[in-house]
């Protein structure tokens, strides 16, 4: 009786577990399913991977591959099977550069996960990348829903810009190329996660990110967050518009590219990470004590038949940092040859004004010349820091 008892409950067991597995089915068939791969847009021939995931974002083993059709940044994959509704997607390839303007040159990896039970287009960008991990942590350790885990991650990735906005898209349909808002919450996160850093070094600051958020939601390392603003404070916004815009006229597109400034500004004005990134002056170079450091008071005057003294003009500048040097009265001198200007571009001297103007040439790199001084009542130097309009420094030197 007991061995009856027991297969029957064998057999009920096994008929209740097919009965469970017939109602957890799911099949999800989508003639078409496509989606952008942005950072600026990722270019014909990325290699996209859409993966199938089950409720508890644990891949299936099932993975289809496609590609990216054009420089646009689509990608499409017809007549598509899923057996569940979460995926994921990673996109593998370059992409335009919006602060420089030209096509990144070493490959970017990007991630989105997503529920298509809805959707029949998914994209992938930096804030999905950035969500990604928080919300496996939040459904696993907080045994949030999906929908709820995600909702929270996208808030948490966008304070981290100083951006709280309620009713936000979902990540994963927001678009560089459309107007409103939304999408230009993601075209600012886009362009201050680029800043000026190569590809190497924006891939590490987003996985960095990452990491930092997964547990807390929060971007406790002060020196992710610095890297944020250094780069950010320095951005020329109506530079990358125009990069935008001509690369989108190139491709044949009509794009409205979002007001992406108010909200880099927004980040600049009111994030609580420190600038740690500025232009240098060192004490000395090869040339001489350096008239643009701060210790440097005194110009020394040779006598009579001595030799000029050798000093210099030197500055070591961070890329995206430029810089402009204005010598107003007295008379110096600059060597020219052999040894000429290292990265600066010398104006001719105005006599009406008694000024000269030394222009840095190209940032993210060291300015240095030799200059001598014969005489002088009085000199001043006006230093302009990226762009200022007014002097960032003035210095008064005493000649002896």
């Amino acid at each position: 009786m007991k061995i009856r008892l027991l297969l029957l409950f064998c057999v009920l067991s096994i008929i209740s577990s097919c009965n469970k597995d017939e109602v957890d089915s799911i099949t999800i068939k989508k003639e078409l399913f496509s989606g952008y791969v942005e950072k600026g847009p990722f270019v014909n021939g990325t290699s996209v991977s859409i993966t199938e995931l089950d409720g508890n974002l644990n891949q299936t083993g099932r993975t289809f591959s496609t590609t990216i059709v054009d420089n646009s940044g689509k990608f499409e994959q017809k007549s598509i099977t899923f057996n569940s509704n979460y995926v994921q997607l990673r996109a593998d390839g370059f992409y335009f550069n919006e602060v420089t303007g030209e096509n990144s040159t070493s490959q970017l990896t990007l991630y989105s996960v997503a529920d298509i039970s809805d959707e029949s287009a998914v994209n992938v960008n930096v804030l999905t990348h950035l969500e990604k991990n928080r919300i496996e942590y939040l459904m696993s350790q907080k045994q949030l829903t999906f929908k709820n885990a995600k909702a929270q991650a996208q808030k948490e990735v966008i304070k981290i810009f100083s951006i709280e906005k309620s009713g936000i898209a979902n990540s994963e349909i927001l678009r560089l190329s459309n107007g409103g808002d939304d999408n230009a919450i993601l075209l600012a996160a886009s362009v201050i996660l680029q800043g000026y850093r190569s590809t190497a070094d924006m891939s590490e600051l987003l996985a960095g990110i990452a990491t930092d958020i997964k547990e807390d939601g929060e971007l406790t390392d002060e020196a992710l967050g610095s890297k944020l603003i250094n780069d950010a404070r320095l951005l020329d916004l109506p530079a990358i518009r125009a990069n935008l815009v001509k690369r989108y006229q190139e491709l044949g597109l009509v794009a409205e590219i979002p007001p992406f400034e108010k909200y880099v500004n927004q980040f600049i004005e009111n994030t609580r990470f420190k600038t740690t990134k500025f232009i240098t002056y060192p004490s000395t170079s090869g040339y001489g004590e350096n008239i643009l450091s701060d210790q440097f008071t005194t110009v020394k005057l040779p006598k009579d038949k001595e030799p000029a003294i050798n000093y210099s003009l030197a500055a070591n500048l961070p890329a995206g940092t430029n810089l402009k040097v204005v010598l107003k009265g007295g008379a110096w001198g600059y060597r020219s040859m052999p040894n000429g200007p290292i990265n600066w571009t010398v104006s001719l001297y105005d006599d009406s004004k008694h000024e000269q103007i030394f222009t840095a040439t190209e940032t993210g790199k060291s300015a240095d010349i030799n200059i001598q001084f014969t005489y002088s009542d009085t000199l001043s130097v006006e230093i302009y820091e990226n762009n200022a309009s007014t002097p960032t420094k003035v210095k008064r030197l005493i000649f002896e």
